[in-house]
């Protein structure tokens, strides 16, 4: 179970509870955090004191930075937690940007990181996923703690069975020993586990590890990558899952 508040555990146990009196059927879903549900880049308010006009392209660096980190430490083994990886990924951009940040700063910044805003389409994509019976998982790089924060400020655990991190088996996706652990820990069977992302790596790197996948393609602009791997469905919008996934069982 997680580690959050007490209120946040007493809500994931009613789920686990919903679904056991339920028979939920056996699609599982695992979605992806920062970038699917949580818009990261959500702070362009607070860092335009520092960059001004800038602060979309600093976000933008800072998001591509801390997912480097993590991968090249999932690739190093030289594993540090999310967390590092975002701190880090932080100052690497505040020093390339000609802005040092005080160390308060860059506490207040980190904090508001723990408190992102969610995406429109997120409320009502989850009640429609929970309502056409699927069990529904937070699977993310952050860790627990961090992941209940933000899923308890943005009002949408009790959506959630449970949430299970990388950070469990300290590594990062889209390395396959993470969706190995979501199916061994949600106790999902990999041909009926849908991977919910709109990162194409998480996508790509849930499929080569045999699960299924939807890409949520929020832009037209955003292309998905040229692999011969592909998501198993596409959709624009988290309001059209449930059907998506139903079209394809």
């Amino acid at each position: 179970m997680p580690t959050g508040s007490s209120s946040t555990q007493n809500r994931f146990l009613h789920n686990h509870c919903y679904y056991a009196m339920n028979g939920a059927i056996p699609e599982t879903i695992a979605f992806d955090i920062y970038g699917t549900l949580i818009n990261t880049h959500g702070l362009i308010d607070m860092l335009q004191p520092h960059v001004g006009d800038n602060a979309l392209a600093f976000s933008q660096l800072w998001r591509q930075k801390q997912l480097e980190y993590s991968f090249r430490r999932g690739l190093m083994k030289q594993y540090r937690d999310f967390g590092v990886c975002t701190a880090q990924a932080l100052e690497y951009t505040s020093i390339s940007f000609g802005t040092p940040l005080t160390k308060q700063e860059t506490e207040t910044l980190l904090s508001a990181y723990r408190a992102l805003p969610i995406f429109e389409d997120v409320p009502a994509g989850l009640e429609n996923a929970q309502k056409a019976g699927f069990r529904l998982y937070a699977f993310s790089n952050g860790k627990t703690d961090d992941i209940a924060q933000l899923l308890d400020h943005a009002k949408i655990s009790r959506f959630f069975i449970d949430i299970i991190s990388v950070d469990e088996v300290q590594s990062f996706k889209p390395d396959p020993i993470v969706y190995h652990h979501f199916l061994d820990k949600s106790t999902a069977k990999a041909n009926n586990a849908w991977m919910v992302s709109a990162n194409p790596f998480d996508v790509i790197g849930a499929v080569a590890a045999g699960m299924k996948s939807v890409w949520v393609q929020r832009s037209p602009d955003l292309p998905m990558d040229p692999w011969e791997i592909v998501p198993t469905a596409t959709i624009h919008s988290l309001c059209d899952l449930a059907s998506a996934i139903h079209n394809r069982q």
